[in-house]
């Protein structure tokens, strides 16, 4: 599909989802709406093993909620927004297939928000994050309050969100709201290195292993076992890991189908 304001491509088993809507990035409900369907097409694709969201625009990852699409909404309105955020994130939450995000120059608000549900976030050095809504009475919608809890524990996440300020991303490396910091020449040659070797693992590990840490982490340690003996039984009949565990001893590179 074409989108107006996201970039969908992939190569080589890497499937890159980039926000492209000048100047800043900032959400309208045409690019809310169009955030499930892109990423709804890389998940569903057959030759896309891991998925990327970057932005296309320099400078800016994303400054979230274009504010003047708030301006004279009914709760009802708002209500209809806040759903489709909480469907996205429920979607990137629920996704087989890893999620990396590239982030550089601003990222705050629902821009930062998104990029709470992926699995392995890189940063530019010279990035600047950051939840600013409780400077306009707000909270942040895109499952910030949640994501940021599990994400960093509840002081860090409170603080954040009570201070409404932008931290570094040296900052963000240091409480664990980003996991890599590179220099921002280098960061989509980095992240898409990264996926690149992800993309080259058993697809099936690798929605087991998201699987069983996100589902994991949200139930209780007897629950979080269960999912993980189901997805252990499941691999069990997978091909891949007859190959692995061959290959292992056989010390050659499997050959995973």
């Amino acid at each position: 599909m074409t989108y107006k304001h996201l970039l969908v491509h992939r190569s080589e088993g890497v499937g890159w989802l980039e926000y492209r809507r000048l100047p800043r990035n900032a959400f309208n409900w045409e690019m809310l709406r169009e955030m499930p369907v892109a990423l709804e097409e890389l998940l569903s694709a057959a030759d896309v093993r891991v998925i990327v969201i970057a932005s296309a625009i320099d400078g800016y990852f994303s400054t979230g909620a274009d504010l003047t699409t708030f301006q004279g909404m009914t709760r009802e309105d708002l209500g209809s927004w806040v759903s489709i955020c909480h469907a996205l994130v429920r979607q990137m939450r629920a996704a087989q297939k890893p999620l990396l995000a590239a982030i550089h120059g601003l990222a705050v608000g629902g821009g930062l928000e998104t990029v709470l549900h992926c699995d392995v976030r890189f940063a530019a050095h010279d990035a600047k994050l950051g939840q600013p809504e409780v400077n306009i009475g707000f909270i942040p919608p895109v499952g910030g309050t949640q994501g940021l809890a599990r994400l960093l524990g509840r002081p860090r996440a409170l603080r954040l969100l009570y201070e409404g300020g932008l931290i570094s991303a040296q900052e963000a490396l240091d409480i664990g709201l980003v996991d890599l910091v590179v220099p921002g020449e280098e960061l989509r040659a980095r992240a898409a290195e990264y996926a690149s070797a992800l993309a080259r693992k058993p697809a099936a590990t690798l929605a087991a292993i998201r699987r069983c840490v996100t589902e994991g982490m949200e139930s209780s340690f007897e629950d979080g076992l269960k999912i993980e003996f189901d997805a252990a039984v499941e691999l069990a009949g997978n091909p891949n890991f007859a190959e692995g565990v061959n290959a292992f001893l056989a010390k050659r590179p499997p050959e995973w189908k």
